[in-house]
């Protein structure tokens, strides 16, 4: 894919500021990243997340993935074709020990990157109680 340098910026500006609000919890920077009707996708031991992101900014703000010290949040790669993008994004040592693998799906709406949707796997470790 031939990706413009311009929107490879763009869009890893709003990845980052993603795996920055997730990290510390910081609800005004996952609002700012997405768009407000933007869905997540995935499950974890079995339980199933199938909710917008404003309920996630919830569970983020309560419960940063960073919350022990060991999160490691990074843009694998990204994707773009016109208006639309993707992003993966790997996540080691949330709230301790949990890794997940993102996909962000991301749009240029009246000229601004969001993220509309994130589809996640649980790659590893357990849970917290």
């Amino acid at each position: 894919m031939n990706i413009a340098i311009d929107d490879f910026d763009a869009t890893s500006k709003v990845v980052q500021l993603f795996i920055d609000g997730e990290a510390n919890g910081d609800v005004a920077k996952l609002k700012e990243a997405c768009h407000a009707d933007a869905r997540m996708f995935g499950h974890v031991d079995g339980e199933r997340y199938d909710i917008t992101l404003s309920e996630y900014f919830d569970i983020a703000a309560s419960q940063p993935a960073n919350s022990s010290g060991t999160y490691r949040g990074r843009l694998v790669s990204v994707n773009q074709v016109g208006d639309a993008a993707q992003a993966m994004v790997a996540e080691d040592g949330t709230w301790g020990s949990v890794s997940f693998v993102d996909f962000l799906s991301l749009a240029r709406i009246d000229g601004t990157w969001k993220i509309v949707c994130k589809t996640f796997a649980h790659t590893g470790g357990k849970m917290p109680s």
